[in-house]
């Protein structure tokens, strides 16, 4: 077995673990990121493309905003559709000029695995048998195989970004970690068209057929999603029966409707909430999926990820060269506090926007005068852009 050190070993490589590498190497805080699926998996898997305002703030004063200001799209507002009609939420006019990007997922990745490999600091893809012990000491232990060696870092700090499914979270014991959980009794059905986009920002509807979203990857390519059953069968889901429910969810009265183009990808997304208290146990802190899922209605995943390593790695930096770790004591609640807003705004989205098992002719209407009150006052416009846009990073 080969033993080595290193200050933090983090577990994942998905944004948040890049990330956190990368703030602590421009901190001068070395790191080893292990990663148990290969590189190409890691890039191709297709997840979020919503930036909050702080996520390309970060990516910029980190030096690796180049390719997203080049390719990135930023929209200044989101439609909302109902009863035929879009109606536009400008969220710039709203928040004092912050906006989203469109960039996706993949993109990011592949913007911080080069900032990785520039830096030449540890990245381990293909890992296996990846485990860590002794997180109650001050010397944390990271054990994996890698190619035919086994290696064991003896770290200070270990980061869990490795997801939901991942090796970190199951450590903590019962007795401490409390975990909240719902399930939601529909998914969303995603698909990637080769079809340049038909609107210039995102567009949400409400139908009495469910809920539908017009998104976009790139000028050439359109995300669009609807709402299906948890267990839906992709295989009788033509494309053609896609594009008709599509259509049927978000045609306007004045004939807007997505351009139509071959499906290059397709797949069913089950939609849930979920929220580990606390995010630290030991020397071992959680951040990004790891620690919460929330529904994607709100597009907040990415982004909290992006908030708890930016907060991860500020607190590390007073640990290592002021010797404090006060920011250390108060990462799980300042982390659970903004979790917990994301929760209560994409529950709201997404109660807004589909259709409940059970809902009646009453429901529908109750959430189309939910609608119609949000689009006819400024207060209510105003609180959706502070959110979805997302607060500053603390």
């Amino acid at each position: 077995m080969s033993v080595t050190r290193t200050q933090v070993g983090i577990v994942g490589a998905g944004p948040a673990g890049l990330m956190l590498g990368h703030l602590l190497h421009l901190a001068g805080i070395d790191s080893v990121i292990v990663e148990d699926r290969s590189e190409d998996y890691v890039i191709e898997r297709v997840r979020a493309g919503v930036l909050e305002q702080g996520t390309v703030d970060l990516m910029r004063t980190t030096g690796i905003g180049d390719r997203l200001d080049r390719e990135g799209m930023r929209h200044e507002g989101i439609y909302i559709r109902f009863n035929g009609e879009r109606h536009r939420i400008d969220l710039a006019s709203l928040t004092g000029g912050r906006a989203i990007t469109i960039y996706g997922q993949n993109e990011v990745v592949k913007d911080l695995i080069g900032a990785r490999r520039v830096a030449g600091r540890p990245l381990h893809f293909e890992a296996s048998d990846v485990s860590v012990h002794g997180l109650e000491t001050n010397t944390p232990r990271l054990r994996f195989a890698h190619g035919d060696q086994t290696h064991e870092i003896v770290c200070d700090v270990i980061a869990g970004c490795d997801g939901s499914h991942g090796v970190c979270r199951p450590t903590i014991p019962s007795a401490i970690g409390q975990t909240y959980e719902r399930e939601y009794p529909f998914a969303w059905l995603g698909i990637l068209a080769d079809a340049p986009p038909a609107s210039d920002e995102i567009v949400y509807s409400l139908s009495e057929r469910g809920f539908a979203l017009f998104s976009m990857r790139s000028t050439t390519i359109t995300r669009l999603y609807l709402q299906c059953a948890p267990d839906e069968n992709l295989d009788e889901w033509s494309d053609d029966r896609i594009w008709t429910e599509l259509m049927a969810r978000l045609r306007t009265d004045d004939g807007w409707v997505p351009n139509v183009g071959p499906i290059l990808q397709k797949a069913v997304a089950p939609m849930r909430s979920f929220v580990v208290e606390p995010m630290r146990y030991g020397r071992l802190f959680l951040a990004g999926d790891a620690a919460h899922i929330v529904p994607p209605t709100g597009a907040k995943g990415l982004n909290l990820a992006m908030a708890d390593v930016r907060r991860l790695a500020t607190a590390l930096e007073d640990f290592f060269h002021r010797g404090s770790e006060a920011r250390l004591e108060k990462y799980s609640d300042r982390g659970l506090k903004r979790t917990w807003r994301a929760q209560r705004f994409s529950w709201w989205m997404t109660s807004m926007l589909h259709k409940q098992e059970g809902d009646n002719p009453f429901d529908y209407r109750r959430q189309l005068a939910e609608l119609d009150y949000l689009v006819s006052s400024r207060a209510a416009m105003t609180s959706l852009a502070e959110n979805y846009t997302g607060t500053p990073f603390d």
